[in-house]
């Protein structure tokens, strides 16, 4: 397989983090549905990852086992700050093999590459061994996943310069965002001419219901449309980007995608001023940047729902919904575990894609709501 055809591919890509579920399982038929939609519609791109859970096996299930594997294009990801040794890291995309079924994968990506774990990449041979892995047809391209800066982006590019693509965090409302920075690593990556797979171009789903006075600047410009779409478009309108992956959860969400993107048009010059003003108003923002990945969670020691806290958190900093704010967080710390439970052994602050200062938002949301 040779180079990467950016404009050779839809700008949708299926992000399948975020799937329905029913209770705590996968809903498989509705991702089936979804799936189905996804592909008559002529997209391809499918995204997943070793440490999303069931979402490789529900792949299997709702798409591998039921599409000719021509047809689509899959990316998963080897996470390696999860596992203590070199065995354990390279044992994931045995892993990741087993569970769909699809024999290789088209993009394999070294996962959430930062300061903190970059040189874990390195200790393990692990660009080797993706090298290698290649080479006998297992994996079609290689890149990898970025939550840093554009000073390290550069760097690991400049001392990589075989990884064919890579996967940053682009929306617009971090366009500008010092923690994020996601103009900054953008241009580091066109710098380096790598194709670019987008990632939380909606921002956990937060950027779907922006605050009024986003809204309102919005709606006067296209009134009508999703929210969502202004993310979506924004950065399927940047040029280099390989596809923007949406994490959607039902089949009214990927219905509200496939309306614009299939005719997919850019951004005209009065919705990127219209962007432009949004971007003013999120640059004045106390929201919390959370994009309920959940990374944090998994090593909680006192197992609380951070992300949810801080949904009810943005509530009442977003829209002054303190009543609302007060019930989320009511429901959401319903198992007993507060944010006052919280022990401060930072584990969550070390894995955090977006560098955010848990342990002091979650002693704020105690202050508020225990």
């Amino acid at each position: 397989m040779g180079e990467i055809d950016v404009k050779g591919t839809g700008k949708l890509g299926f992000g399948l983090m975020r799937l329905p579920r029913r209770g705590i399982k996968i809903d498989i038929q509705q991702t089936s549905k979804m799936v189905d939609m996804f592909m008559e519609a002529g997209f391809t791109y499918f995204d997943t990852a070793f440490v999303y859970p069931g979402s490789e096996s529900a792949a299997k299930k709702a798409l591998i086992d039921r599409y000719p594997r021509e047809s689509y294009t899959l990316a998963t990801k080897l996470l390696a700050s999860v596992v203590p040794t070199e065995n354990a890291a390279k044992a994931e995309f045995e892993t990741s093999l087993k569970r769909t079924g699809a024999g290789y994968f088209d993009y394999y990506l070294l996962h959430s590459l930062a300061a903190n774990n970059h040189r874990k990449y390195e200790k393990f041979h692990l660009w080797d061994f993706v090298k290698e892995e290649k080479a006998k047809g297992r994996i079609k391209h290689y890149g990898f996943s970025f939550h840093d800066s554009p000073e390290l982006l550069d760097e690991i590019l400049t001392a990589h310069p075989d990884a064919e693509f890579v996967q940053l965090q682009i929306n617009y409302a971090d366009w500008e965002n010092p923690a994020v920075q996601s103009r900054g690593i953008y241009e580091v990556a066109r710098k380096h001419g790598k194709p670019i797979v987008v990632m939380e171009p909606v921002k956990g789903g937060s950027l779907a219901n922006p605050p009024r006075e986003v809204r309102d600047i919005f709606d006067k410009v296209n009134p009508g449309v999703s929210y969502a779409s202004w993310a979506i478009r924004f950065v399927a309108s940047l040029d280099g980007v390989l596809t923007v992956l949406s994490g959607m959860s039902n089949t009214d969400q990927m219905a509200d995608n496939l309306s614009y993107m299939k005719d997919f048009k850019p951004l005209t010059d009065e919705e990127l001023e219209a962007i432009h003003k949004a971007q003013a108003v999120y640059g004045k923002s106390d929201l919390i940047p959370c994009t309920t990945c959940h990374y944090c969670t998994n090593g909680c020691p006192k197992k609380i729902n951070i992300p949810e806290i801080f949904t009810a958190m943005n509530m009442r900093r977003g829209s002054g919904q303190i009543e609302k704010s007060e019930e989320e967080y009511a429901k959401v710390t319903s198992d007993g575990n507060k944010a006052s439970d919280c022990i401060k052994c930072r584990q969550c602050e070390q894995i955090c894609p977006q560098h955010i200062k848990i342990t002091e938002e979650l002693n704020k949301a105690a202050g508020l709501f225990d």
